[in-house]
């Protein structure tokens, strides 16, 4: 007699490790928390007024549209406190309050709840949100522009627009030291580097992320700036300045290894990190803009559905 017996299993994954999304969610704010501090504590009340209004923006419209798509609320599990934290993170300090507002609602609606929400947005939404400001309110976004009241002790003047605008020599005095240690011009949680790469180790060693990307992201920015360098040293800059400004360190840990816009296999995460960083100093050298990097992981997360493809061949052979 043939057993009819009905099996009904649930979708993948099959087997849990006890991981959760709210401690994942609260793992990468932690992380991020040294260079985003750094940063108010550069920039002063301003700083953390837009980084403040930024994570409550993109809280309340997730709220708000898991209401009125009559979704599950989602908020508890810190994601959009997470994309809030990180956009607010590559803002100018005196960023209008309008803007930061448009720019949470493009990160949480535009780009991820219309795709369905956590894991099904194939872009990284606060890249897209950043590049969508750059283009649509360019002024607003240059951090020469945006940051001219400000008085820095060091620099008033974005490292990467002095590069691009008057060549190599105009940012050969520039101590890497002081970019290093955040004394520089730039986004709010994006100019200290020793602030980003303490949270980077520490997302990898907790195992948040995994290692492949943001080194290879890392090796394909100094290679390809190095061969640029040698090219033209009076006109490009040498790849060390190239990974201590910007937004470099902070997309390397935290925009290029957000999950589902990356790659999940060994060998397509380390082209994916080095397309990434290649295509950003492109675009810094012979590109419109000073800065973009953020246009450099969203061409990465374009194509990776086409590196996840790259897999080892099968063990074994056809009976």
């Amino acid at each position: 007699m043939v057993d009819k017996t009905k099996l009904v299993v649930s979708f993948a994954p099959f087997w849990h490790n006890g991981n959760r999304v709210t401690d994942r969610s609260l793992q990468i704010i932690l992380a991020a928390l040294p260079a985003a501090l750094f940063g108010v504590y550069r920039f002063g009340f301003s700083a953390l007024s837009v980084l403040a209004l930024a994570v409550s923006s993109a809280v309340l419209w997730e709220l708000a549209f898991t209401r009125v798509a009559k979704r599950p609320v989602s908020v508890g599990d810190g994601t959009a406190a997470v994309i809030g934290l990180l956009f607010g993170m590559m803002l100018p300090a005196n960023l209008p309050w309008w803007a930061v507002i448009t720019g949470t609602f493009l990160a949480i609606v535009v780009a991820r709840q219309i795709y369905g929400g956590i894991g099904a947005n194939p872009f990284n939404p606060a890249a897209v949100a950043v590049a969508i400001l750059m283009l649509a309110w360019k002024n607003r976004m240059d951090f020469d522009t945006a940051l001219v009241n400000y008085v820095f002790d060091f620099s008033a003047a974005f490292p990467l627009a002095a590069a691009k605008a008057l060549g190599a020599n105009a940012v050969k005095d520039l101590s890497l030291a002081d970019l290093f240690w955040g004394r520089q011009a730039g986004g709010i949680g994006t100019i200290c580097g020793a602030g980003l790469l303490a949270g980077g180790v520490y997302l990898v060693l907790r195992g948040i992320i995994r290692w492949e990307i943001p080194v290879s992201f890392l090796l394909g920015v100094a290679a390809t700036a190095a061969i640029f360098h040698a090219a033209d040293p009076v006109r490009f800059a040498p790849p060390a300045f190239h990974i201590l400004t910007g937004f470099t360190l902070f997309g390397a840990f935290f925009l290029a290894t957000e999950d589902s816009s990356s790659p999940v296999n060994f060998i397509p995460m380390l082209i994916y990190g080095a397309v990434i960083g290649s295509i950003a100093v492109l675009i810094r050298n012979i590109g419109v803009f000073a800065e973009g990097l953020v246009f450099a992981v969203m061409v990465g997360n374009l194509i990776q559905p086409l590196l996840d493809k790259i897999r080892p061949k099968a063990l074994g052979k056809v009976a």
